[in-house]
């Protein structure tokens, strides 16, 4: 059997309140939270693909500041087979979110598969167990190191 790679994009977009944007998922009947973004298709550059995936989801454009991180560890993909590459940039929005904000988690109008929901998070208060996949809890934890080397 020929294993693959699955090619993921993701962005960090913190507010001007210091709280970082994350999407609350139900899908493959699982609840998970993440950042937003997700596959990259084929012919897609990775920015590209990461501002249709903004598009998408918030319904906003948003302009990549800089690269924050590339997996460099192996990471089997939670739904299906094959190896799961993520990248990771810091954002900004150029346009508003067009999507509800709420305070609680997985706050979704009906539970059926594909039901997103967004929420911010303090970067005071955010911890790698707020995320649901491995990778996503590695780059909270980076982001949580970054914040504190500028502190010091």
């Amino acid at each position: 059997m020929v294993k693959k790679f699955n090619v993921r994009v993701y962005g960090i977009l913190i507010n001007e309140n210091n709280e970082v944007l994350v999407s609350d998922e139900f899908e493959y009947g699982i609840e998970f939270s993440k950042f937003p973004g997700g596959g990259l298709e084929f012919g897609e550059g990775t920015i590209d693909g990461l501002k249709r995936e903004f598009m998408e989801e918030c319904g906003c454009e948003i302009e990549v500041l800089d690269h924050f991180y590339t997996t460099d560890f192996f990471q089997e993909s939670m739904f299906g087979s094959g190896q799961l590459i993520s990248i990771y940039y810091l954002v900004r929005n150029s346009s508003p979110l067009a999507v509800r904000i709420s305070q609680t988690p997985f706050d979704f109008k009906e539970r059926i598969e594909l039901s997103q929901s967004f929420r911010w998070l303090s970067l005071q208060k955010i911890s790698p167990e707020d995320m649901t996949f491995p990778i996503d809890k590695h780059v909270v934890s980076m982001l949580l190191t970054r914040i504190q080397s500028f502190s010091n």
